[in-house]
């Protein structure tokens, strides 16, 4: 039997937990390359990536959020999706597609990921996006949507089933 696309958006699960080792730079660059191909409204390519490995950068951004940022913790490296706002007035849309691509190339690899957003988030004294700027250095005119925490799968959690859609949140022809 082929595993397929609906199979690996199945099987793709948040993990928070990872394991120590480091992931390959080839690996780190596949998942780039990814985000690197998605499309962009009017082939703008507004999307840029900041990959972090360094532990102490990795604990800086992880106090960038009050909440929900523990996987960098054990993250092996994140990936923070910025996007210039000059460029597109769109850039939510493509840094979220580049963002989705890359955790579903992630999976590929057997790479665990977990979207961490930043955009419209605070750590209770700051947005969260200014305070990721001041850690990566990262321009005004830059939105940043999210982290990708990164690393090894230490945690399992079953892939979705064909019974866990939601077929009711489809409607043709018309709202229903």
């Amino acid at each position: 039997m082929e595993f397929g696309m609906t199979d690996l958006i199945k099987q793709r699960r948040s993990i928070r937990i990872f394991g120590d080792e480091k992931l390959s730079k080839e690996d780190i660059v596949n998942i780039l390359k990814a985000g690197l191909l998605a499309p962009s409204s009017k082939n703008k390519k507004p999307v840029k990536f900041v990959v972090v490995e360094n532990r102490d950068d990795l604990d800086k951004l992880r106090s960038c959020k009050e909440k929900g940022a523990d996987a960098l913790y054990t993250a092996a490296c994140a990936i923070a999706v910025i996007a210039d706002s000059q460029k597109s007035d769109v850039w939510i849309e493509d840094a979220s597609v580049a963002a989705s691509y890359m955790q579903l190339k992630a999976e590929e690899l057997d790479i665990g990921s977990v979207w961490i957003q930043m955009r419209k988030r605070s750590n209770g004294f700051s947005d969260s996006e200014t305070e990721v700027r001041k850690v990566l250095n990262i321009p005004d005119n830059y939105g940043v949507l999210c982290i990708l925490a990164l690393g090894y799968k230490d945690e399992s959690r079953k892939p979705y089933e064909e019974s866990d859609i939601d077929y009711s949140r489809i409607c043709f022809d018309k709202y229903q």
